[in-house]
């Protein structure tokens, strides 16, 4: 183990048996100062001797009482800290601008039923030259190439809990950004922050896929840093700042064993918006949204016919929130807008129980919350920016408005406008 700039490392150990000359010069020229996550995986798929560490590489520290964040980072009691100190005014490149603007896409705001509609659980947020991602659920890096978005792109990655349903798109987008292709091309480590049990998470990955590093290094000749991995463990407050983008994490209420949860807060200039992650009503994500120009929440609405014949659907609404339950929280915390992703809408069609529609999502929260709503759907994108926030392309779903700020939506995934208007009109101000 060695110190890089505050950051703790390991360097892979020489590989102790190649196959071929060829293969052990082009590995000895790659693996040299090389960091990854924990774990070294075999001597010949790139990994440490003898099962040592591999480098994390985490600036700032790791571990629960870290909250280790990239340069200008801080600990858990700094969650009030804002963007100021965070690198700068930022940069003009990307969807986010250096006028403090932000573009917030939905990759996936479904929940672990199979759909086609609804991909898993995943937010791509841009802002100052940045790509950020919030969760990696199933089929992320598709979602994110239909934008033409290289999954090797993607500057830091983010995850709320560790449900597979968070993370079961984690190696697809780890692996696939590494291939050097246009929809990959990832040449720098990959970056991801989450509660404890991320760098576990990520030491395993790397085992488990030591086979194809070591193929993609001997074959393709790829380049080892694009593998690599910096994880970071952290504990609620500021996690990451840079060109002037704040993230910070907070804990939220997703059952009393599903401990860590956390949601997310980002900033930028003066815009913020909030990320719920998986939770019942919690009153943190109340204060963090209070006021914040877009709030992310998720929601639950499950037939009482469907729970009475299948028990197990009680648990699972047990752990989220209802629409009614979310309405309360949208007028307590008056966000400008709010957005419901991570959309658990179950029922059984072949025996008689309909899905419950967007629709009928809107009509439950309408009881208790007066203001925009919309029912996300997959690839539908959002501009947070002095005039207010607009949707911008991609699909629609159904809104409702309020105090004239929305309007009359689409139809959900297959909607062709939603949120009160055509693409590119201000949903709220």
């Amino acid at each position: 183990m060695y110190a890089q700039g505050g950051a703790k490392c390991w360097k892979v150990g020489m590989p102790a048996k190649i196959a071929t000359l060829a293969t052990l010069a082009t590995l000895a020229a790659l693996v040299l100062a090389a960091c990854s996550s924990k774990s070294g995986g075999r001597p010949d798929a790139g990994g440490a001797t003898g099962g040592q560490a591999v480098a994390a590489c985490a600036t700032g520290g790791t571990g629960s009482d870290a909250a280790a964040g990239a340069t200008g980072g801080s600990g858990p009691n700094d969650a009030a800290a804002g963007p100021s100190g965070c690198g700068g005014a930022g940069q003009t490149s990307g969807a986010g601008g250096g006028d403090g603007s932000m573009m917030v896409t939905l990759l996936g705001t479904g929940s672990p039923i199979p759909s086609a509609d609804r991909f898993g659980n995943s937010t791509l947020v841009e802002a100052a030259g940045l790509r950020l991602v919030f969760d990696i659920g199933r089929g992320a890096p598709i979602r994110l190439w239909q934008k033409q978005i290289p999954l090797g792109s993607i500057n830091v990655h983010f995850l709320t809990h560790l449900h597979s349903d968070h993370v079961n798109g984690l190696p697809d987008l780890w692996l696939s950004g590494w291939i050097q292709t246009p929809f990959g091309s990832r040449k720098t480590p990959f970056v991801i922050y989450g509660p404890a049990g991320t760098e576990g998470l990520m030491a395993s990955l790397w085992e488990a896929f030591a086979e194809d590093r070591r193929i993609r290094l001997a074959d393709e000749m790829n380049p080892l840093a694009g593998i690599e991995i910096e994880a970071h463990d952290v504990g609620a407050g500021l996690v990451y700042c840079q060109n002037g983008v704040s993230v910070s994490t907070f804990d939220v209420d997703h059952g009393d064993l599903v401990k860590p949860a956390r949601g997310y807060k980002i900033t930028y200039g003066s815009h913020a918006l909030v990320i719920s992650g998986d939770t019942r009503y919690s009153a943190n994500v109340e204060e963090a949204a209070r006021d914040a120009d877009l709030l992310i929440h998720e929601v639950a609405m499950i037939p009482a016919a469907l729970i009475d014949k299948y028990p197990a659907y009680q648990a699972i609404l047990a752990h989220h929130i209802s629409p009614e339950d979310a309405g309360k929280l949208f007028a307590a915390a008056k966000p400008k807008l709010a957005v419901y992703s991570h959309i658990v809408l179950s029922g059984l069609p072949s025996e008689g129980i309909p899905f419950p529609t967007p629709a009928d999502v809107l009509a439950a929260t309408r009881t208790t919350y007066a203001g925009p709503v919309i029912v996300g759907s997959d690839l539908m994108a959002f501009r947070i920016a002095a005039d207010g926030v607009s949707m911008v392309g991609g699909a629609g779903g159904n809104g409702a408005g309020g105090n004239g700020a929305g309007g009359n939506g689409g139809g959900g995934a297959s909607g062709a406008a939603g949120a009160g208007g055509a693409a590119g009109s201000t949903v709220a101000r």
